[in-house]
């Protein structure tokens, strides 16, 4: 059989997708988590949905490579706590990008359920499907009532069983420390062979070395890129040490952007939107959860690097250290030629920093039609 020849999509380097929350446009702002329902509107719930179909639909025709949801709970920040329903959605509207789920919550969710959706959505995606598997917010395992002390290990003796259901023809029993299983066997299968791309969040050393060890892509969200870069590059390191040398699509970064036509525009959008919308909070009792999550390691060794990131930072430094892609589309691809230097990704990762109605229209068509052709060839 004829080598397949690559498409426009696959020939270029630096990639680029379009995440989105699925973020509640109601009103529910400055609400502790997890917010009341009693501030929920139907309407308004059904209208976001829609609102985020049509800008993945726009963001497949002008050229994105990947669309990304997430998993969250109990919080209008995320219309989506079982992101597997809305990727189901995505293979209807979406027709060329890869959908990537980044991710579902593995440890508080039963892990043979999330290889038969992983598999029923790459079958209905035609081998579209992107895998993250994460651990999730500390304060999202109250959500199922999962001790987070055991979040690590969860996740890790989870992503071996995935894995495995994944790959394992045969039908199989599993025994280990947290799942029991007397016989697995996958109907229907992957598309993809041997099983699609996996990756994990990575801010962590040790999430960083279990990644190399089992040669998952790793993926950084709320964080900066001087520490992006030190992880990436400790990740790398291990790899080596593992023999394999990631890809540059093995490291994708996710960030905040606008974009709009001039970069006094696209301050004044973003600015206004900002006043507009102050962020979720948690509640004391939440806080205190956190804290104690804290205590268990859940964050990892690196406990400064941890807190650095979670530092509020002004507008300015949030651009300097790469949390944000705010201008026009020559100043942000400015932008992202220096996180491409420092990091290297191979992927970004972009959120739309908040919802704008036509702006928003306005910039996910910018960055299609003038910022992601010129990133092709970092």
């Amino acid at each position: 059989m004829a080598d397949r020849q690559a498409s426009p999509r696959e020939r270029h380097g630096m990639k680029a997708a379009l995440f989105s929350t699925v973020k509640y446009h109601g009103p529910s702002e400055g609400q502790s988590w997890p917010v009341p329902g009693t501030v929920y509107s139907s309407d308004a719930a059904e209208s976001s949905m829609q609102s985020s179909l049509d800008q993945f639909r726009m963001a497949d025709e002008l050229g994105f490579d990947w669309v990304t949801v997430a998993e969250h709970h109990f919080a209008p920040f995320s219309l989506t706590p079982n992101p597997m329903v809305m990727a189901g959605a995505l293979t209807q509207v979406v027709k060329r990008a890869k959908i990537a789920l980044l991710g579902a919550t593995v440890p508080i969710l039963n892990p043979v359920r999330v290889a038969e959706e992983f598999a029923m959505l790459d079958t209905m995606s035609g081998g579209r499907v992107v895998a993250g598997l994460l651990r999730g917010t500390p304060n999202e395992y109250v959500t199922y009532n999962i001790n987070p002390a055991e979040s690590r290990a969860r996740f890790e003796e989870a992503l071996q069983l995935i894995r495995t259901a994944w790959t394992q023809t045969e039908p199989f029993g599993w025994q280990g420390r947290y799942y029991e299983y007397r016989s697995i066997s996958l109907w229907p299968r992957p598309v993809q062979q041997p099983h699609p791309r996996i990756y994990m969040s990575g801010s962590s050393p040790e999430s960083g070395e279990f990644a190399a060890r089992n040669r998952v892509g790793l993926g950084f969200a709320v964080t900066n890129v001087p520490l992006a870069t030190k992880a990436a590059n400790h990740y790398r390191e291990h790899a080596r040490r593992h023999g394999w040398e990631p890809e540059p699509e093995d490291v994708i970064y996710r960030i905040g952007v606008h974009v709009a036509d001039t970069d006094d525009q696209a301050l004044e959008d973003f600015t206004a939107a900002s006043k507009a919308a102050p962020g979720m909070r948690l509640s004391t009792a939440n806080r205190s959860l956190e804290s104690a999550v804290a205590g268990t390691g859940y964050y990892g060794s690196d406990m400064a690097a941890q807190r650095e990131r979670l530092m509020p930072h002004s507008l300015q430094e949030k651009i300097d250290l790469g949390q944000l892609l705010l201008g026009s589309p020559d100043t942000v691809v400015r932008q992202i030629e220096a996180i491409h230097r420092q990091l290297g990704p191979g992927l970004l990762d972009m959120t739309i920093a908040h919802q704008m109605g036509e702006k928003t229209h306005r910039a996910i068509e910018l960055l299609g039609e003038r910022v992601l052709p010129r990133i092709r060839a970092l």
